[in-house]
């Protein structure tokens, strides 16, 4: 039985395709069969996904074209490690690597064939609207916009309490703070935490200093968002995200 991960992330992209068990739920020899191929996961594979699924039935591949979900990186591979089986996932698409706990997740489900192929790249844009105004932004500004806590004058962590861009980096308009991103669910949030805010909180000299000190400790400040309405988990929709623009 080989299961397959596909994963696409902002450095590089991965496939993994798991072989189709004959029967769903209950006891072995128990479960309805289920035919067909079977692919869950990132949102931002999900629309090459789909078309390589349609070209895979229009040239042969049998039967109807797989199935394939758009539930998320993380709700994606969360599936894919639930079990081999016809209740699972074969192909558990991307945007991101497998995490340790993911894959000891999959271990302890009996999916242990998983076979990783890298698919291709993709990248993070931080947009606004054409109609709006213009954002020189740095990744310094990022984190010290986005992230929880933020140092304060004392060079002690605290609570963000930067409420429009201007207080961020006076050179940006005086408009409000607000950010329409992925849940947590998502490879692409996931993404954007490692190349953007964790960078940005590198060039801020108090977290930098705790990177030195506590690597566990700055991954956790670097990579822990504001909740105070700032940032907006907008679903795993990335047209949806895109749409919010010209609202």
């Amino acid at each position: 039985m080989i299961r397959t991960l596909k994963f696409t992330a902002c450095a590089a992209a991965v496939l993994a395709l798991a072989a189709c068990g004959n029967n769903e739920g209950g006891a072995p020899g128990s479960q309805k069969a289920r035919t067909g191929i079977w692919a869950a996961g990132s949102s931002t594979v999900f629309p090459f996904a789909t078309r390589v699924a349609e070209t895979f039935a229009r040239n042969g591949g049998g039967g109807s074209a797989p199935r394939v979900e758009s539930l998320g990186t993380g709700g994606g591979i969360q599936a894919f490690c639930s079990g081999v089986g016809p209740s699972t996932p074969d192909i558990a698409n991307a945007s991101r690597p497998m995490k340790q706990s993911e894959f000891d997740r999959c271990v302890e489900n009996g999916v242990t064939d998983i076979v990783e192929i890298k698919i291709g790249y993709d990248g993070i844009v931080v947009a606004t609207a054409r109609t709006g105004q213009s954002f020189n932004l740095e990744l310094n500004d990022l984190y010290e916009a986005l992230a929880k806590e933020t140092p304060g004058a004392d060079g002690q962590l605290g609570a963000n309490a930067a409420k429009t861009w201007n207080e961020v980096n006076k050179a940006l308009p005086a408009t409000r703070i607000q950010v329409y991103g992925p849940p947590p669910t998502s490879g692409t949030r996931d993404a954007f935490l490692e190349l953007g805010m964790a960078p940005g909180a590198k060039l801020i000299p108090a977290v930098a200093a705790i990177e030195k000190q506590d690597k566990t400790r700055f991954e956790t400040v670097a990579h822990t968002l504001r909740e105070d309405g700032a940032w907006i988990d907008s679903g795993e929709n990335d047209n949806a995200i895109v749409q919010t623009l010209t609202r």
